[in-house]
């Protein structure tokens, strides 16, 4: 049953964040509308949900009058078999939510085992996330690259803006693995590699403070596969953060923007080291997001000779892996966000 004091006091401070941005006296706009946002859905299924009850408490009592009984026992069957559903739903609603599910991301590839098929399956993680980001309508700015001879990815990191992001891409994180013949193998032999995605959100200053003397910064020459990613001046920018030993580049072409996308890289890393951190607090058994690039350690598996993808965590396999490459995301991801509020539920309950 859903406790219905919790749902007043959640549509009150709904009410009160609504009342608060049409009178413009909101001190802190930004804050109040990001509240406001997140309560809105849930306002909304309370909302679906009394009107359904009070549509049942109605029917019932249209059942003492005999010239209204019969429409009432004709609606009352079809209002309770929506009641468990919109129960459910409010259920889901009312889940415990990331605090950082509405933050932009930091995404991390790397190849892992493999070599250079291990590159070229980094790329073709890169270009997958790319379609995905522009058919969600996010923006996805590259913010460091560097490939390999025959184009795969040695590494990339990119911010990732707009509604939702790290909500569904979080999910992405750990170690990817694929089975096919590489372009490099005559034989015809297939090959297992892998690669690793990390998926940070994106911290503000005012959630990670790093003291200056925490901080070492270096500036170098930039260096790349050629063109466009060669510099001939000292623009690089390589910081150090001491404590943690944490290191992070940038090598576009205004020392001062590789600056910015450096520190905010660096908090990315520390903010989610406090996540990670907070999350062992509450679950011993947590495992780290990413591991150490080993096939064994995979949370999905790309069989291109099969032409399917498997999810090792929900068990879920999809012979579709052409439309997954090409960014078609959605049904995995969707189904990993059920099996995650699923779990919230049972424990909950438990």
């Amino acid at each position: 049953m859903v406790p219905l004091d919790k749902l007043h006091q959640i549509t009150q401070r709904f009410e009160f964040l609504e009342a608060k941005l049409s009178t413009g006296a909101a001190e802190d706009f930004a804050q109040v509308s990001r509240e406001y946002a997140e309560l809105k859905p849930v306002a909304e299924q309370i909302a679906a949900y009394r009107q359904l009850l009070d549509d049942i408490a109605e029917a019932e009592a249209m059942l003492d009058d005999p010239e209204m009984r019969a429409l009432a026992e004709e609606e009352l069957p079809a209002l309770k078999t929506r009641q468990p559903e919109l129960e459910q739903a409010l259920r889901v609603a009312l889940l415990p939510r990331d605090a950082a599910d509405a933050r932009p991301a930091i995404m991390e590839i790397r190849p892992g085992t493999g070599g250079e098929e291990a590159a070229l399956f980094a790329g073709d993680l890169l270009r997958m996330y790319q379609r995905y980001a522009e058919a969600k309508g996010w923006k996805f700015t590259i913010l460091e690259e560097s490939e390999t001879e025959l184009g795969g990815v040695k590494e990339v990191v990119a911010n990732i803006q707009g509604e939702g992001v790290f909500a569904r891409l979080k999910y992405e994180s750990g170690v990817h693995r694929v089975q096919r013949v590489p372009e490099t193998e005559s034989g015809g032999r297939i090959h297992t590699s892998a690669a690793t995605v990390a998926v940070l959100p994106e911290a503000e200053e005012v959630d990670i403070d790093i003291p200056a003397n925490d901080i070492r910064i270096d500036t170098m020459r930039a260096s790349g596969a050629g063109g466009q990613h060669v510099n001939t001046t000292d623009s690089a920018v390589r910081i150090t953060h001491i404590p943690t030993g944490i290191v992070v580049t940038s090598s576009e072409k205004s020392q001062h923007q590789n600056r910015a996308i450096a520190m905010s890289v660096l908090r990315a890393r520390l903010y989610d080291m406090e996540r990670q951190r907070a999350a062992e607090e509450r679950a011993a058994d947590r495992k780290a997001q990413v591991g150490s690039g080993d096939r064994s350690e995979r949370i999905r598996t790309y069989n291109f000779p099969q032409g399917r993808m498997t999810d090792h965590r929900i068990n879920l396999t999809l012979y579709r892996l052409d439309q997954v490459m090409q960014g078609d995301l959605d049904e995995v991801i969707d189904a990993l966000i059920a099996d995650h509020q699923a779990t919230l539920l049972a424990e909950m309950e438990t």
